[in-house]
């Protein structure tokens, strides 16, 4: 529930009018982000114009206030920050949105938001929506999004893709309630998303990961004990919550690594290329709480490797965790007896096809999924917004038939699937009567125009693949066509 509280707060509070519009282009007010940034004060939108922008912009305590945020907003679908170390770095910023910008060729990290060194006073309440990370121009432990010390924020309809080597798509050290929410990460470097260095309270929810690297979410990690906020914290990351995502291949979609009270639930996993899960232990100075009291449960797991699906390291405590209600399926082996759990696993299914759909958003109405979850308080809502039934299915997506009519009662906004998509999208409104949509690609070409209700279903084969932005009355999504 805090979660969500948090978002809907995050949300209102965005919405409120600005009082000045800060235009940033070619023969606009201000050439660059940062000259704009200068001079923004609360309630002001700096709208940035169609355009290349070469990266290397500093900003300092930009901050609006808890009624009047401050936006940075792209003008159209093709404003682009190329190149330089980082495409900007906010330090101290608050109540800050940042919505529709492209970032590609960074050398550094590609966007980088800390709380200046300053652990007691961290960047807060941010909200970044409709953006896209194309890759990076670097090898070594570089991240797309760069995250150290930011409290309240939401990541929301984002693209990210092509990782450096040794980095991250997204860094988080010492951050805290925040929100991760339909995003696609696709070719990862060492992590798609890494939560380390005593962050605490992150939601990872309806996202897709293809690819994502060493370790496609990595709950934990290994940090300097000087980088830890709040200092004196005996854990790597705690009440890390990775509820309704698809996960294909990686090395390991998902590794506790000095992590302690976290989750992993109804998740849907395929194909990974060595183990499903590691549980791991990188910091082992004195006090340092061993990996353990985690929780694994409702997830299908489809393990095809010859590795063991579970990898356990040295100075962890496999023995406290919690595994139950997951469906384990190698279709290469149809003799496999099942994974190599620390603990008993009550209610496992083993080796038995769940029958996932080629788009892996949905399951057969017969698949042995169905109502064969354990029954927990959250996820609410599968990786498509369908509320779980009860019994609840195993894995992302609810495969009980009854479940559709309950979620148009239950949605509290428009939602797009399958995303990805290959041949049809479906979205599903909130209301009864027309809603105006349009479909664009990043450089605002229309695609598709029209009006919809309740639910309504869209051809998208002859489209060119890509990244796509619904626009939904006055909502929108990032849609990706593969």
């Amino acid at each position: 529930m805090r979660h969500i509280l948090t978002v809907v707060i995050l949300f209102v509070v965005c919405s409120v009018a600005t009082s000045r519009t800060l235009e940033v282009g070619e023969g606009r007010e201000f050439s660059r982000l940062q000259a704009a940034a200068a001079q923004a004060e609360p309630g002001d939108t700096i709208l940035i114009y169609d355009g290349t922008y070469s990266g290397g912009d500093y900003i300092e305590n930009l901050q609006g206030t808890e009624s009047a945020w401050i936006t940075i907003k792209a003008a159209g679908g093709n404003a682009l920050f190329y190149g330089g170390s980082q495409a900007f770095h906010l330090t101290d910023p608050a109540y800050l949105r940042i919505e529709g910008l492209r970032f590609n060729m960074q050398t550094g990290n590609g966007v980088n938001i800390d709380d200046g060194g300053t652990y007691e006073s961290p960047a807060h309440h941010i909200v970044i929506n409709l953006c896209e990370w194309m890759g990076m121009d670097a090898a070594g432990n570089n991240d797309e999004l760069k995250m150290s010390g930011v409290d309240d924020f939401v990541i929301s309809n984002c693209f990210f893709s092509i990782g450096a080597a040794g980095g991250s798509l997204v860094d988080m050290v010492g951050c805290h309630r925040g929100v991760f929410e339909n995003n696609y990460f696709t070719d990862g470097g060492s992590n798609s998303i890494q939560a380390k260095g005593a962050t605490k309270d992150i939601l990872i929810t309806r996202n897709v990961f293809t690819f994502g690297g060493q370790r496609a979410i990595n709950i934990g990690g290994s940090t300097g004990l000087a980088f830890f906020r709040p200092l004196g914290t005996l854990y790597e990351a705690s009440e890390i919550k990775v509820h309704s995502n698809i996960f294909e291949g990686s090395v390991a979609p998902i590794a506790f690594v000095g992590a302690v009270n976290c989750e992993v639930i109804n998740n849907t996993i395929i194909r990974p290329e060595r183990w499903a899960i590691r549980i791991l232990q990188e910091t082992t100075e004195p006090g340092f709480l061993p990996c353990g009291n985690n929780t694994f449960r409702n997830n299908i797991v489809i393990h095809n490797s010859a590795q063991p699906a579970i990898n356990i390291g040295g100075g962890t405590a496999p023995e406290t965790f919690t595994f139950s209600n997951n469906l384990w399926f190698n279709p290469d082996n149809a003799s496999w007896s099942g994974p190599n759990t620390p603990v008993n696993e009550p209610d496992r299914l083993v080796n038995v096809d769940p029958l996932l759909t080629d788009t892996l958003t949905s399951l057969a109405s017969n698949s042995p999924a169905v109502g064969k979850g354990f029954s927990v308080a959250s996820p609410t809502n599968d990786f498509n917004g369908k509320l779980f039934a009860s019994p609840r299915s195993i894995g992302a997506v609810e495969g009980a038939v009854s479940t559709s009519v309950l979620a148009h009662k239950a949605l509290s906004s428009p939602k797009v699937y399958p995303n990805p998509t290959t041949n049809e999208l479906t979205v599903m409104t909130v209301s009864d009567n027309e809603t105006d949509m349009k479909i664009v690609d990043l450089l605002g070409k229309v695609i598709w125009q029209g009006k919809v209700s309740k639910e309504a279903k869209i051809d998208v084969r002859s489209w060119q693949s890509g990244v796509y932005v619904v626009h939904i009355g006055n909502s929108s999504q990032l849609v990706i066509k593969s």
